[in-house]
């Protein structure tokens, strides 16, 4: 090893960390595709594992991977403070990658030589992420990767099928965990065997795992240390479960030599390895080191700043933290659905709108929530429901060549069919906000938006984006674009404005604490949902959390929110979607007196069906208008001016 790459000059040796010559050996069975090392700070996981799997990879098995960060800065940052120090230390290694050559098989970030390739990317691009496939894929941090790339879906979940072309692909994940409810590494850790390293007691030798609770040492009431207090972290020792004896740094140094692994769930494939940092031998390691950052942690903590706890929980514990917001659980939100059947408009319902999110991943899918608002902004869910079909493939064809329904036909058919109300009448869709974030899908959604607002004039339909901005208003219209000859943005090109959508107030308004889901019984802001509705949705209506933002493995001030891994949020997006819409049409700008006369409105209009003639009719023609020259301004559809 380099003396640039490593504190330790020679030759690779796992006496420091045995637990990772175990964990490696037992990567290579045939039978794990998935490895799993759930771990805290300073026990050597990019050292032993992650240069020693790529070293083999290149000298002995010649194979090809993708390693993924966090982002594309911490990649360079491996290649050149990690990567290429080992492989000049290396002769082995540097025969095959002259990585001072910087010919076109050498860049920074991508290394090929004969056999295979090395390629490091940032989990914040998506074509570096989807482009290549490999048979080994490793992800450092998974915590800081991204969970959600422009609707394509979680990073990981795309490295993963990077691999599906190879019979004997493995995958390699390693990482601290961040916040419980929301750490990716605690959920892949999950679904593995859970191994922990138990080391046999100096005196009885009896195995445990290390764990922080068997750390002790003395106090003394004597002394008022103005950091410490009355504390002595130079007595910490570790103590025996079984018996009680007291170890010092050597004794447990050397019983991790001795440890061996002990699994604690079944085997399905996925080798798992929990580590904290009183497995480390560093110098910093050092009991009195982890006592001291301890009893700093806690006076913060006391004092009411979680912030250093917080770290000492992930990078020294490698446990994540249980942030208490209050948010209720699926289980008890999915008590509390109401008796009644989709697609029947409650009494109290008088204004329609929807939220439709797009999807290209798993074969494609249109997301839509249909819910109807009353006084006070109460709402009650319509329809929760997904469209299977490729938002893309414009016009579908069966096997004989047949022009079929399309994804959008099929949402056609869903939103403009007038919905029955409980007391008789029929109520028309006002508003829909359809999900334009995707620059894959925007051309498509462009086109329905166009020609949807052509056909049904007294309906406002919307292409809308998050706003990146958590102050943003849940409803604002779209900016004037003052150089109209010389804007070529897609949108403009289709005639129209986008919307952008305060999804932060949005989620905060839902599902916050003190949020519209903590409201129960009738009244204004009440929001209903039918215990009908399919299973998954309460789960995917809380499949985020508000939570301390995490950069580079450190916490800030700002709360952001933060999706659940393993969990689909089209249920929670289409719902601020369908809250947008209906404060496009101000629902809750709306006065008693506004409400009664909409009220005597529905009413007037027949308690009957509507006739076919009635139906809103879609052209086929120009229903995926490509947006030329020969737009035509909408008549009565004043929001888009």
């Amino acid at each position: 090893m380099s003396a640039k790459e490593s504190a330790f000059v020679g030759r690779f040796s796992f006496y420091l960390n045995p637990y990772f010559e175990w964990f490696l050996t037992e990567l290579m069975r045939r039978d794990v595709s998935r490895g799993v090392c759930k771990k805290s700070a300073q026990v050597g996981w990019t050292q032993a594992v992650i240069l020693n799997v790529l070293g083999w990879l290149i000298h002995i098995r010649k194979s090809t991977a993708i390693v993924m960060f966090p982002k594309e800065g911490a990649a360079q940052a491996f290649n050149l403070e990690k990567f290429e120090p080992m492989v000049e230390g290396t002769p082995e290694l540097a025969d095959i990658i002259p990585v001072k050559s910087r010919s076109k098989d050498v860049k920074q970030l991508f290394k090929n030589f004969v056999g295979g390739f090395l390629k490091f990317v940032g989990s914040n691009s998506i074509a570096d992420v989807k482009s290549t496939s490999a048979r080994f894929l490793i992800v450092e941090e998974p915590d800081d990767c991204n969970t959600n790339l422009k609707k394509q879906g979680d990073s990981i979940k795309l490295m993963e099928a990077r691999g599906k072309s190879y019979r004997d692909s493995k995958m390699l994940i390693g990482g601290t965990p961040s916040i419980k409810g929301v750490s990716s590494i605690d959920d892949e850790f999950s679904q593995s065997n859970q191994c922990y390293w138990h080391v046999p007691c100096p005196d009885c030798g009896e195995m445990q795992p290390l764990r922080w609770a068997q750390v002790v040492w003395q106090k003394d009431d004597s002394r008022n240390d103005p950091v410490y207090g009355n504390h002595l972290p130079e007595t910490a020792r570790y103590c025996c479960e079984h018996c009680g004896s007291l170890w010092n740094d050597a004794q447990k140094n050397a019983a991790i030599r001795a440890g061996v692994p002990m699994e604690t769930a079944p085997f399905r494939g996925v080798l798992g390895l929990a580590l904290n940092e009183l497995y480390s031998q560093m110098h910093d390691s050092r009991l009195q080191k982890l006592v001291e950052r301890f009893i700093q942690a806690n006076n913060k903590l006391k004092a009411g700043d979680a912030s250093e706890m917080i770290v000492f929980s992930n990078a020294t514990l490698g446990e994540s933290w249980e942030f208490r917001d209050g948010q209720t659980s699926a289980e008890e939100l999915a008590e509390r659905g109401e008796d009644y059947s989709p697609m029947e408009i409650q009494r109290g319902g008088l204004v329609l709108t929807a939220g439709v999110d797009v999807q290209t991943a798993d074969g494609g899918r249109l997301a839509v929530t249909m819910r109807a608002y009353g006084r006070g902004e109460e709402s009650w869910q319509v329809q929760w429901t997904e469209i299977p079909g490729n938002p893309l493939d414009l016009e579908p064809r069966d096997d004989d060549g047949n022009r079929i329904a399309s994804v959008w036909d099929k949402l056609d058919k869903l939103l403009f069919v007038p919905v029955r109300h409980a007391d008789g009448f029929y109520v028309r869709l006002s508003a829909v906000s359809i999900d334009s974030g995707d620059g894959n899908t925007s051309d498509a959604v462009y086109s329905w938006v166009r020609s949807r607002r052509k056909q049904c004039p007294t309906v406002d339909i919307m292409a809308v984006k998050g706003h990146r901005t958590p102050a943003a208003e849940i409803f604002s219209r779209p900016k004037p674009v003052l150089d109209t000859n010389h804007d070529n943005s897609k949108a403009r090109r289709y005639g129209l404005r986008v919307f952008m959508v305060g999804v932060s107030k949005a989620k905060d308004l839902l599902i916050g604490a003190n949020g519209r889901l903590s409201l129960e019984g009738v009244g204004p802001g009440r929001f209903h949902f039918s215990r009908h509705a399919r299973s998954d949705y309460c789960k995917q209506l809380l499949s985020e959390r508000k939570l301390p933002k995490r950069v580079n493995g450190q916490y800030t001030d700002e709360m952001v929110w933060q999706k659940i891994p393993g969990i689909r949020n089209e249920a929670l997006d289409t719902e601020v979607y369908a809250l947008h819409a209906a404060r496009a049409k101000k629902v809750h700008l709306m006065s008693d007196a506004d409400w009664a006369r909409l009220d005597q409105e529905l009413r007037q209009q027949g308690l009957f069906e509507p006739s076919p003639a009635d139906q809103v009719e879609v052209d086929e023609a120009d229903e995926y208008d490509d947006g030329g020259d020969d737009f035509e301004p909408l008549q009565a559809t004043s929001m888009y001016d």
